[in-house]
């Protein structure tokens, strides 16, 4: 149940970030929800392959290298999920940061464990 809880609110803070910011683009409530189990997928399997090739490049920048491939993450998903677009890398970065903050303090607010 926690799971469709996270799936759900992660759909709409994308449909609200993408209202909110320029750049962004989400069809429907639909679209969003696909963003949302895309990306769910695309952090579980191919982000720690990603972390692992990059380990020395995020080392030598303390970490915030992450930020680009979560901004890459967000990018490859506007391939996979049709209705979704970023108009740029740097649209991608702001708003994965945005999105993480929001997850964040939102799995607070309901105790969804991660």
């Amino acid at each position: 149940m926690n799971l469709l809880i996270k799936i759900v609110v992660t759909a709409v803070l994308v449909l609200l970030i993408a209202n909110l910011m320029p750049g962004v683009h989400v069809a429907t409530f639909t679209t969003a929800f696909y963003v949302a189990i895309v990306l769910g997928l695309l952090n579980i399997f191919i982000k720690p392959i990603l972390v692992i090739f990059t380990l020395p490049v995020t080392i030598l920048t303390l970490g915030f290298f992450l930020l680009v491939i979560n901004a890459l993450l967000i990018l490859l998903c506007t391939k996979i999920v049709g209705g979704f677009g970023v108009d740029s890398f740097w649209t991608a970065l702001i708003f994965s940061i945005i999105l993480s903050l929001s997850q964040s303090i939102m799995n607070a607010i309901l105790g969804v464990n991660k």
